[in-house]
């Protein structure tokens, strides 16, 4: 009975906030123009402010020309003496916490700060505008009612300046959760910041699997599907919904969902379950979806980020020029670049995205900068890869578990073409079909490959291999990336990780 009543008064304090997003998409640039001279004026005094003159930069205009798009290589040594306790450098005061990139399996790690207005003003009320939306699209919506399941990273002290706190970001959001929260998740936060992953996985299986009040779960894809394996391994359910009668939502991101959706069918066969995408990055959280009946996600404009956007022709140049939120056009893709409330001024992201609208602002994420084969001239990206492999599965009946390719180089008189990797939860009943479907469904998703696939002239039909179960997240252990936010690269215009993934097959065998 009191959670009833806690969840209605939740409920009711949501409506208040939808009322405050939707007179926001009725303004859009003046509340982005706000937030940012906010932001200048808040850092006027770091020493990145004294260093291009905040306090005389009165337009957005002004700030765009101060200084250029930054990556993460020239903003390291502010962030290193930031982690090392060093005050007022990119952002006012001390930050405390960095998050741990997940954009990249190489061996160097990225960390970004979330200082505590980041992480209050951006991290948590994106989670909160999540839940609005939640809220919105699902009446009779029990949150509160219930326990929603997380599946986060792990953080650490970090060694050289202990008093810092660095990890995933999913981590750091769990141990900053207001405590009214607490009482309704689950694992417990020793279990849900466990490092190892594996035993993290196997310890919640254990408890999740006792738990019937569970009414929601979020989650990367990736990792939420071994959750769920290992779940019906110790219930011997048939499939989720008797192990959790009450569930009502999977709120899922950090990978496309489209080739895992099948899967989720399964394990969830409910035609009314609801799937919320959500862009919650290390960096920020960006975007939420608001309309579960349509594609893409509502872009968060007062939560602490102010955006600009690079043209895929400025993507590769030595000074690229980005436009402002207002200039955008649906259906481009384009490099994100932020503005935070943590200190990351003109950032690049890697991510690309493409406007699904303007009229309000709604995003679908394309890819990465570095995550796209044009060897041939294609230009495939990860967008049009999970689509593909979306459509493949559904005509055969298959399900993926995880997928990478990239290009296979002309050879003497050999034409080129793509070389996929798939590791299958179903596989297909003629892996030589599939191949075939594949690679239609890609020629029909992007002209660029069709025009050079086009009677076989300049691209052979792409070669698929069919990959033991276990095998991508074997590699990622090899590397020390297995769990938490790190994902396998869909797609590379080289072939180090290919090469290294079958290089680790053969050493196994």
């Amino acid at each position: 009975m009191i959670k009833s009543i806690f969840n209605y008064f939740y409920g009711n304090h949501l409506r208040r906030r939808r009322h405050h997003l939707e007179n926001i998409l009725k303004r859009p640039h003046e509340t982005q123009r706000a937030l940012l001279m906010d932001m200048i004026v808040r850092a006027r005094a770091t020493e990145w402010g004294r260093q291009y003159g905040f306090p005389t930069i009165r337009t957005p205009e002004q700030f765009s020309r101060a200084f250029p798009v930054q990556n993460y290589e020239t903003l390291k040594p502010f962030i290193e003496r930031m982690m090392l306790g060093e005050k007022h450098v990119l952002w006012p005061g001390r930050t405390k916490h960095f998050s741990k990139s997940s954009g990249t399996t190489s061996d160097r790690s990225k960390y970004l700060p979330v200082s505590q207005a980041n992480m209050n003003d951006c991290h948590l009320r994106g989670t909160r505008d999540t839940m609005t939306f939640f809220y919105d699209q699902v009446p009779n919506a029990r949150q509160f009612e219930g326990k929603s399941l997380l599946m986060g990273g792990n953080m650490e002290p970090y060694d050289r300046y202990p008093d810092t706190l660095r990890g995933d970001i999913s981590a750091l959001m769990i141990g900053n959760m207001p405590m009214v929260a607490r009482p309704f998740v689950t694992p417990d936060f020793e279990t849900a910041l466990m490092a190892d992953f594996e035993q993290k996985i196997e310890r919640m299986a254990q408890i999740v699997s006792r738990e019937k009040e569970l009414v929601m779960i979020g989650g990367v894809p990736t990792w939420t599907v071994v959750l769920f394996r290992r779940v019906l391994e110790l219930t011997g359910a048939q499939h989720l919904l008797e192990v959790w009668p009450n569930l009502q939502g999977y709120i899922h991101g950090g990978v496309s969902f489209k080739p895992y959706r099948e899967q989720f069918r399964q394990f969830l066969p409910d035609p009314d379950f609801a799937y919320q995408e959500i862009y919650n990055a290390s960096e920020g959280y960006f975007a939420s979806q608001h309309d579960f009946s349509k594609e893409g996600m509502l872009l968060l404009l007062d939560n602490g980020v102010y955006y600009e956007f690079l043209p895929l022709n400025e993507w590769n140049k030595e000074d690229p020029q980005a436009i402002p939120l207002s200039e955008v056009v649906p259906g481009k893709d384009y490099a994100m670049i932020i503005t935070t409330n943590a200190g990351l001024w003109r950032y690049m992201i890697g991510d690309t995205v493409a406007f699904v609208s303007t009229d309000p602002y709604v995003i679908r994420v394309t890819g990465r900068t570095k995550q796209f084969v044009n060897a041939f001239g294609e230009e495939v990206m990860v967008e049009n890869t999970d689509e593909a492999i979306s459509r493949s599965c559904r005509d055969t009946g298959a399900s993926v578990n995880d997928y990478t390719l990239a290009p296979i180089y002309f050879s003497g008189t050999e034409r080129g073409g793509h070389e996929w990797l798939i590791e299958f939860e179903t596989p297909p009943p003629d892996t030589e079909q599939f191949a075939e479907l594949l690679d239609r469904h890609l020629q029909a998703v992007n002209s660029d490959y069709a025009a050079k696939r086009y009677q076989d002239l300049a691209l052979q039909r792409l070669t698929l291999r069919v990959l033991p179960a276990n095998a991508f997240n074997n590699w990622l252990k090899k590397k020390g990336k297995f769990g938490g936010q790190h994902k396998v690269p869909r797609l590379a215009n080289h072939r180090e990780y290919v090469e290294e993934i079958l290089s680790s097959l053969n050493a196994d065998t």
